[in-house]
């Protein structure tokens, strides 16, 4: 018998990243960030590849865009590759902290560091048959936040301040996805304080 998955109604959202700072001490930059963003209201488990993030979409948010920064502020070249994920139908239950309140940890510490980022998204909103409407009503979206770059094969481009971009980042992951078609993907790499930036923050 052809086994069926359906989406999930979880409200999980779950996050596997890489950091790739530029430096000689690249492990020393991506400890640090760990370390310094407050990551008590997610579940994190590093492996030698990758990191993985689970738990409520305002603290992956919250919590990924700190530890971002907090690698930026070294002012070593750094690039972040992301996969968001909700509504997964194999995803389970397990280590998540979806019992967190809604108070953001890093935000009051975060919200004044100033950073220029290079970007760009893509958006897989799975089964559903109108995928490239809720795309471009996505472009259109971050035309709108002033944060898109320009057009691009199997992506879009952003840029500007990290805030800007992480806040369109969130919105069109919560607009992307819809009563009937839950599970959405998203992917997003990130290159700050690169040579070529020169003269863009």
């Amino acid at each position: 018998m052809e086994q069926v998955f359906s989406c999930g109604t979880s409200p999980i959202v779950g996050l596997r990243f890489s950091l790739h700072p530029m430096a000689d001490n690249f492990i020393e930059i991506i400890k640090g960030a760990l370390r310094e963003a407050d990551t008590s209201n997610v579940w994190m488990h590093t492996d030698d590849v990758s990191t993985v993030m689970r738990g409520k979409q305002i603290h992956v948010f919250d919590t990924v865009r700190a530890i971002v920064l907090y690698a930026a502020k070294t002012g070593a070249h750094v690039a972040f590759n992301g996969t968001f994920s909700i509504g997964c139908p194999g995803d389970s239950a397990g280590d998540v902290f979806l019992e967190k309140d809604d108070i953001l940890l890093n935000e009051p510490q975060i919200r004044e560091i100033k950073q220029y980022v290079s970007s760009q998204f893509a958006l897989y909103p799975m089964n559903n048959p109108d995928y490239m409407s809720v795309i471009y009503t996505e472009v259109a979206r971050a035309k709108e936040h002033g944060v898109f770059n320009e057009s691009m094969h199997y992506a879009s481009g952003l840029h500007g301040d990290i805030h800007q971009v992480f806040t369109f980042l969130e919105e069109s992951f919560t607009h992307a996805r819809s009563d009937q078609y839950k599970h959405l993907v998203m992917t997003v790499n990130m290159s700050i304080n690169s040579p070529s930036h020169k003269g863009d923050a």
